[in-house]
């Protein structure tokens, strides 16, 4: 879960203080969701899936299909 959350910013061309301003939270705790050294919470997931427009299970690795059903 990690790595995807990484992999989807850097595809949009954002950086960790951008995606956490997005999200409505400090640089680090948004690099500790990356770091894998946080659990991201429930509302965080939700503002992710929306803001790239994927299902919370790609972002959760549950499924690789990005497409929310």
């Amino acid at each position: 879960m990690f790595r995807r959350i990484r992999d989807l910013r850097e595809d949009n061309d954002l950086t960790q203080r951008e995606m956490a301003n997005i999200l409505n939270c400090s640089q680090q705790v948004y690099s500790n969701y990356e770091l894998g050294q946080r659990d991201i919470p429930t509302d965080i997931l939700i503002k992710l899936s929306h803001y790239y427009n994927v299902s919370v299970d790609y972002i959760l690795e549950i499924s690789n299909n990005p497409k929310i059903l």
